[in-house]
């Protein structure tokens, strides 16, 4: 028994050092003065303030789109969702694999097939919104399929039948049954979709135009023709972005859980 507790303990431990080690080299090259005298050469924030300043509309224009998708999954998503779960069959399943066909269809593919239909109007190619589009695609599935399975727990007829027989309409259900009891899965659904727009590059990759740069593409931009100090500051920065907010939503629906049981 002894044996087995200190097996899975050296895997969890060779499986922390294997992620973290290379995120506190990254992180440490991104501080230092020269990356290749390591921390003798001492540390600075010279290139945390120069990727700011090179790279400060990337980051905002990530964090907008990334709402922008959330909020738009959760329109089209929510809905979706609790339409699909009140009439299970044949056509909701094969309706459910149709929003999931982004998933298995390259990046690149997806984003040559936007780029082919709506390339041709300017002023929307030009836009975020073009990029806004992609995201949704590609990540709308993972709103629909995460309040699905937390509908598909529960006894969603019966609410709704006692709630229609005190009198209250399909809006007003939908508002205050179907809600309540699917916002573990919507919180769950929205944590994958900001994490995934964020980090999101190869489609991306496709629809930017070099004045709409994402932080993934800005820091493929970066790596590619910028000193390592400034690529790895650029992580750093990546960093501070994404876990404050990875621990936020994950706290909040681990509180949405507590309260719904």
């Amino acid at each position: 028994m002894r044996i087995g507790k200190a097996l899975q303990l050296a895997v969890t431990l060779l499986a922390a050092a294997f992620l973290l080690v290379p995120t506190i080299q990254s992180v440490l090259a991104g501080l230092t003065v020269n990356y290749f005298q390591g921390l003798k050469s001492g540390l600075t924030l010279k290139w945390v303030i120069e990727v700011w300043a090179l790279y400060s509309g990337s980051i905002f224009l990530s964090l907008g789109i990334a709402l922008a998708c959330l909020v738009m999954t959760l329109l089209i998503g929510v809905p979706a969702a609790y339409a699909m779960a009140r009439n299970p069959g044949r056509l909701t399943r094969a309706l459910e694999e149709f929003i999931s066909l982004p998933l298995a269809i390259p990046g690149l593919a997806l984003a040559l097939a936007l780029l082919q239909l709506y390339g041709s109007y300017k002023g929307f190619r030009l836009s975020w919104t073009f990029i806004l589009v992609g995201h949704v695609l590609y990540t709308l599935p993972f709103m629909v399929r995460a309040v699905m399975s937390v509908l598909a727990a529960i006894d969603l007829k019966t609410l709704e039948e006692g709630a229609a027989s005190l009198g209250a309409g399909p809006a007003r259900r939908f508002v205050d049954i179907v809600i309540p009891n699917a916002l573990p899965g919507i919180l769950a659904g929205a944590l994958t979709v900001v994490t995934l727009s964020i980090g999101e590059f190869n489609l991306t990759w496709m629809l930017h135009t070099p004045y709409l740069k994402t932080l993934p593409v800005g820091l493929a931009d970066s790596y590619a023709s910028m000193r390592l100090e400034i690529a790895s500051a650029y992580t750093l920065i990546f960093f501070v972005m994404i876990v404050p907010l990875l621990l936020a939503m994950q706290w909040a629906s681990a509180r949405a859980q507590r309260i719904t049981r």
